[in-house]
This record gives structure tokens, C-alpha cells and sequence, in this order.
């Protein structure tokens, strides 16, 4: 009996093709990749106690973190939590490099003929400069991988979203090196200011969240450095 597709429906699920998708995904591409998105992987887990999520090749150009969620959060919470996790574990790291596009995995890469796959944790500094497998995996292998991981609640995500942004008074979200520099005359943190004005008169967003967003915007706003 083949235990992947019910796996992959625990954790990733989306039977509506319109509906949100129950994932949120955040890579890596370049050089050794791992050793960035590490931090990331272990600080989810140690520092905002979310489930670890599961780690992928993508069968290109780096690796990614799939964070499987009990119920959707809408685009533009789920954007804000992926791009708070940048603004605190990988702000050293170009945004050329960082991509928050999900891909199907596994799946045989048509420009390439390799396979993106779900990996161990302890496995994926292997795969950082050849993120890719060069066969299809086991079904029965990515079944047990993840079988071993657990879906995110809602108020756990709750909780880390009102983290990440509250502890990210200044930066917005993950810049391009190309993005025009801001002028003087702006006040600061506006991104973020913006970000939350959306999610407090968002209608659709949990209750909980738009209670924390209006809390966020209370804060004494930092002086322009």
C-alpha cells in the first residue's frame, strides 16, 4: 500500500484547486544553501515552538522548508510570517536568493531529468551543492519522512506571526539590493505600518490576529536611524 499520497493529504492539504493552500513555503538557491536555511529550520523550533517542517531539494537550484498548517491563513498573513522569518534568520542573505514559491514535490524536473524529494535534516548539507536526486524517490521512503512531522495550529502560528512582526518595528519585508532607497522624508517602518493597517481591517483574517496586528500598531514607532 502506497502511504505517500495520504501523507502528502495530511499535511498539504488542497482538494478545492482555488481554495488557499495549506502550506507555506520558504528556499534557498545558490551555494551552499543549507547552512543558511538551517537557522531558519532549527529557530522555528527553538525560538517561536512551531513543528519542524519538512525539508526538500527542489530539484534545481537549492533547497526548501515546508510548513504544513492545520487550516489556510490567506496570502497575505502567510507572506508576512515567511517574510518575518527572513527579516530574523536570513538578513544577510541576498533576496535573489530567497523564494517563497511552492513547487510540486516530488517530481521529475523536465529542464533537467532529476527529482526534487523530501530529506532528513541530517541529510540535506549532502545536498547543497547538488540539490537534486538524480532518480526517482521511494514512495515508501518519503511516506516515513513525512509521517514523522506534525501540522502547525492556528494559534501557534498566531502567536509566532505577532513575534515576527512585533520584533521587526523597522525592516519591511524581504527587499530586492535593486529596490530604490527610501526618501528622507519618510516616516519609518512604513511597510510594516501598511502590513498591519491590512491585516487589523482584514475581515477574513482570525479574530486573534487582527487583535494583535491593532496592538503592534500601538507601539512607540522607532526613530529613523
Amino acid at each position: 500500500m502506497n502511504r505517500l499520497p495520504d501523507e502528502l493529504q495530511r499535511l498539504y492539504p488542497r482538494s478545492d484547486p482555488s481554495a488557499e493552500p495549506s502550506a507555506l513555503v520558504l528556499g534557498v538557491s545558490g551555494p551552499s544553501a543549507w547552512q543558511s536555511l538551517v537557522a531558519v529550520w532549527k529557530g522555528v523550533q527553538s525560538d517561536l515552538g512551531l513543528p519542524a517542517p519538512a525539508i526538500t531539494v527542489n530539484g534545481r537550484n537549492g533547497l526548501q522548508l515546508w510548513f504544513s498548517l492545520q487550516q489556510p491563513v490567506g496570502s497575505g498573513p502567510g507572506q508576512a510570517f515567511l517574510d518575518g522569518l527572513c527579516r530574523r534568520y536570513l538578513a544577510d542573505l541576498p533576496a535573489s536568493r530567497i523564494s517563497t514559491v511552492a513547487a510540486p514535490v516530488p517530481a521529475l524536473q523536465p529542464d533537467t531529468g532529476v527529482w526534487s524529494a523530501f530529506i532528513a535534516p541530517d541529510l540535506a548539507p549532502v545536498f547543497e551543492d547538488t540539490p537534486w536526486l538524480d532518480s526517482q524517490p521511494g514512495d515508501d521512503g518519503q511516506a516515513g519522512l513525512l509521517a514523522r512531522l506534525q501540522r502547525m495550529p492556528l494559534a501557534a502560528f498566531e502567536a509566532a506571526l505577532a513575534a515576527l512582526v512585533g520584533a521587526s518595528a523597522a525592516p519591511g519585508p524581504v527587499a530586492s539590493e535593486a529596490a530604490p532607497a527610501r526618501p528622507k522624508g519618510d516616516p519609518p517602518a512604513d511597510a510594516a505600518r501598511q502590513f498591519l493597517l491590512g491585516v487589523m481591517n482584514d475581515g477574513n483574517a482570525p479574530l486573534a490576529l487582527r487583535i494583535e496586528a491593532a496592538k503592534a500598531l500601538l507601539l512607540p514607532q522607532q526613530p529613523a536611524g
